[in-house]
């Protein structure tokens, strides 16, 4: 019997992609004066490909566009300090989002979450969203000081939601630190599918997040 989920939050709840593209477009109109030499297609395509879908840290993308775009009145810091400070008011959930978490509570499924990355920009950006109340765990690798794919990561948070690995459900975008992490711990391992992988050894593969209710229909029917 399937009694939780645990998601990632880039790539599966948050649609980094888009909520980049609207972010990088806020910046540079906030940020006119001192960006105005660069056309705003350019410096927006130049950041996404920089940022490798954010697995290349902010301070070293930025230092990068100063010196490729010759930006002299502004430095690579503020750029940055702006986009911890602001990258929030950007964010853009993935379809379904609120109706799938609330059919899960309804449920009486318990929900969790692990993300990577910097540990106040994600709860900013998780609030954003306005779903940091659904979730009984949130674990964000830099305030617990390990992250995925690392076990220890997921067992915390199943010890902390009580449940088993066999008894929950992990759903993430990424084929090492998501799926197979996951998979390692015990887990059903389910994979949101995107672009950048292929053949990708998960248990189950979605498209979208309003799919994973029946999977666990599925799941529960066939262990009864």
């Amino acid at each position: 019997m399937i009694k939780a989920v645990i998601f990632d939050l880039d790539g599966t709840l948050l649609n980094r992609d888009a909520s980049l593209q609207k972010f990088l477009e806020n910046q540079y109109n906030r940020l006119h004066d001192y960006l105005g030499h660069i056309s705003k297609g350019n410096y927006v395509s130049r950041f996404i490909k920089l940022d490798c879908h954010g697995f290349v840290w902010k301070d070293k993308v930025y230092q990068q566009m100063v010196n490729e775009f010759n930006i002299r009145e502004i430095s690579w810091e503020r750029l940055l300090q702006d986009y911890i400070t602001e990258f929030h008011n950007s964010c853009i959930p993935f379809t379904n989002l609120i109706s799938t978490l609330e059919r899960f509570i309804n449920n009486s499924i318990r929900l969790g979450m692990i993300t990577n990355g910097k540990g106040q920009f994600q709860m900013d950006n998780i609030r954003a969203l306005g779903i940091e109340s659904y979730f009984d765990t949130i674990l964000i690798s830099e305030w617990e000081g390990m992250k995925k794919p690392n076990p220890e990561i997921f067992q915390k948070a199943l010890t902390q939601m009580n449940v088993s690995p066999n008894e929950s459900m992990y759903v993430g975008d990424h084929p090492e630190n998501d799926v197979k992490g996951a998979k390692n711990t015990g887990m059903w391992g389910v994979w949101k599918k995107d672009t950048q992988s292929n053949n990708v050894n998960a248990d189950f593969i979605i498209e979208e997040l309003n799919e994973i209710p029946f999977l666990i229909q599925d799941i529960n029917k066939r262990r009864n």
